[in-house]
């Protein structure tokens, strides 16, 4: 009796447990940019809940304020999350590799914000370091 072929969907088929919650994401030069909390998570023809009968695509790295939810159960707010969206993505290992500048990303506006605002104004904080 011979095993019918395992059928591999096409693309990168990876355990998101494993490869990508709680990974470092690293925007195109290796800057942090933050970490994968959750995943935006479609069926092949689109649909919002996927069915086991079909392969389940991941459209977005979602990431925000997710300790409270953690410590306290429940789920954050769909606003409260900045995404991702899977094609910026060029390479998962270690870390989460961007093929994008971080600053062109939503989910680094507070770190832009206190930057500008907080420490641009104190003295020598428009100093580059390097």
């Amino acid at each position: 009796m011979s095993l019918p072929p395992d059928e591999h969907p096409p693309g990168l088929v990876l355990d998101a447990r494993l490869h990508l919650l709680d990974r470092q994401v690293l925007d195109v030069d290796g800057v942090p940019v933050c970490t994968v909390d959750d995943l935006e998570v479609h069926g092949v023809d689109g649909s919002d809940l996927p069915d086991g009968s079909q392969t389940a695509v991941v459209t977005s790295l979602l990431s925000g304020a997710v300790l409270a939810t953690r410590v306290f159960g429940g789920r954050p707010p769909s606003s409260r999350l900045h995404r991702i969206r899977w094609t910026h993505v060029a390479d998962v290992g270690t870390t989460v590799a961007l093929g994008v500048h971080g600053d062109s990303l939503d989910v680094t506006w507070t770190e832009r914000w206190i930057r500008d605002r907080v420490i641009g104004r104190l003295p020598g904080g428009r100093h580059d370091p390097g």
